[in-house]
């Protein structure tokens, strides 16, 4: 039989339940919008003492190994573990160079900060990229995340990035690096390359067009006399003067301004790179860019690796192995990218 002050026990429970309730619901936005994702502490890596000493303007020694990166909070945690493999696989990490291109109106004090936190010893810059004027040139594709301008600063970097700076690695934020970045920022650019990547000729290059483009008898000698192959522009090599001398920025633009008049492609910011440069760039060895983990653009399916050697792991597609591994879906090879994962678990001890 209940005793007469359960009844009372009960309704002081209930009380405190419907205060913690109201209290949670009517908390300010900014105690949500605040809740950054926080980094571990990096191991430090250190130079071999083979690593030639840098000259003083460091940012733009041409004996670094320049590496460019865009940085934004959906990718965050993806940005940390590829900076992490970079650094882990170099004979010289002390001698990288770091170029961080997020959105004018992301937080840049707080993007410097967790780097800074999780790399204490990193040498890099911020360079903040204002995509006013390219998100009236984008056209929806067939995936949202392809439509953000962020995936569009690969057009702007040789304006983005200091005029001292010659060469650079432009690396996606959904990969990791199991080699030397040193052997890749080395690939030979030849004679009249403005950028090298690996090539995929097997592709069905025409399908990245639309048959409104083939059929136009102009648009479609666009590659007349060009040995035009499939890229990813995830992982380039680029001559950032050729790439100035030549204004390949202005030819990559009027591709997107004629996008907006005629649909001649359907995937985001890939086209007009193949458009411009797809026949005219310099070979990069597959395993620098072992693509499509991620699976593709509607599904995200578990890939398996291409034949042949790797050294660099690439989850482009709708798949991302911090959401599979999050949500305890995660695909075989995504182990391989979990090693390099810097976040700070709520569960984590604190050292």
């Amino acid at each position: 039989m209940p005793k007469p002050h359960d009844h009372l026990h009960r309704h002081h429970l209930l009380l405190l339940l419907f205060l913690l309730i109201t209290a949670t619901n009517s908390a300010p936005a900014s105690a949500t919008t605040t809740n950054y994702q926080r980094f571990k502490e990096a191991p430090q890596f250190y130079n071999s003492p083979a690593c030639p000493s840098l000259d003083t303007n460091e940012m733009c020694s041409h004996q670094a190994v320049h590496a460019a990166m865009t940085l934004d909070a959906a990718y965050l945690r993806g940005s940390m573990a590829a900076i992490l493999s970079v650094l882990q696989h170099s004979s010289c990490p002390q001698n990288i160079r770091f170029h961080f291109i997020p959105s004018a109106t992301a937080n840049h004090h707080h993007l410097r900060l967790t780097i800074s936190r999780s790399f204490p010893s990193l040498k890099f810059q911020i360079y903040p990229y204002d995509s006013s004027k390219v998100s009236g040139l984008i056209s929806t594709s067939i995936r949202s995340a392809l439509d953000c301008p962020l995936n569009y600063a690969r057009n702007y970097l040789a304006n983005l990035l200091p005029p001292c700076l010659s060469r650079v690695v432009y690396l996606d934020s959904d990969l990791v690096l199991v080699d030397d970045i040193a052997k890749l920022a080395a690939t030979p650019l030849g004679d009249r390359s403005v950028l090298a990547a690996p090539e995929y000729c097997n592709a069905n290059f025409t399908s990245y067009f639309t048959p409104t483009f083939w059929s136009n008898p102009t648009l479609s000698l666009t590659f007349a006399g060009r040995k035009a192959c499939y890229f990813n522009t995830g992982v380039m090599v680029i001559d950032l003067q050729r790439w100035r001398q030549g204004d390949y920025t202005t030819k990559i633009i009027e591709w997107m301004e004629l996008q907006k008049r005629i649909r001649i492609y359907e995937l985001g910011s890939l086209p007009p790179f193949l458009l411009v440069f797809a026949g005219n760039i310099a070979p990069v060895d597959h395993r620098w860019n072992q693509h499509g983990l991620g699976g593709d653009n509607y599904r995200g399916l578990c890939r398996n690796l291409h034949p042949g050697p790797v050294s660099l792991l690439h989850w482009s597609g709708k798949g991302k192995p911090w959401v599979r591994l999050d949500a305890n879906r995660p695909c075989p090879l995504d182990a391989l990218w979990a090693p390099y994962d810097l976040l700070q678990t709520p569960f984590a001890l604190e050292s």
